[in-house]
Parts: structure tokens; C-alpha cells; sequence
């Protein structure tokens, strides 16, 4: 944990999931209404990657918007749940 992907000679598999942007607060129905549209998300999913690639990490990525089957193997010591201040107060983004 103290080397970076390129430290460690890793790369990233960079999967857009607008799942993972649901508000669960309801109960078992997600909403989604927090997420970002296509127009909106396309480009900064695409910053996001070509950020990492300026970096000189080897990026993978599926394509944005598709069903995608993805099968990894977790080779790590930890799970990271990242919630921001400003989503502790109630879900924003």
C-alpha cells in the first residue's frame, strides 16, 4: 500500500458503472436520479482515463454505456469504501 500502480507495475481496468452512483436511502428500489447523464458522464469518464494514461498507467476499458461481463481477481489486502464529507450528510454528489 505504500506504491502507487506504477510503483507496482499494475495497471487499471476502467469500467463505467453508473450503478455505483445509486442513492440506496430508499429502501430496496435505487434511484438513480444523482447520477450523471451520458452527454455528461461520457467525457468525464474519458478525462478520467486519459488522466491516468497522462500519468503513464496502462488503462484498459470496456465501452461506455454497454453491457459488460468483467472477471477479475482481487489481489489485495483491503477493500476501500470511499464516502466524501459531502455525501455523509445525505447523499449528495
Amino acid at each position: 500500500m505504500n506504491r502507487d500502480v506504477r510503483e507496482a507495475g499494475g495497471a487499471v481496468l476502467a469500467v463505467s458503472q453508473f450503478t455505483l452512483g445509486a442513492d440506496l436511502s430508499r429502501g430496496r428500489r435505487p434511484g438513480f436520479e444523482g447520477t450523471a447523464k451520458p452527454d455528461v458522464a461520457e467525457p468525464l469518464f474519458s478525462r478520467y482515463v486519459a488522466a491516468l494514461r497522462a500519468y503513464g498507467v496502462r488503462v484498459e476499458t470496456g465501452r461506455f454505456g454497454a453491457m459488460m461481463e468483467v472477471e477479475l481477481v482481487n489481489d489485495g489486502p483491503v477493500t476501500f469504501y470511499w464516502r466524501s464529507k459531502r455525501q455523509a450528510g445525505g447523499g449528495g454528489r
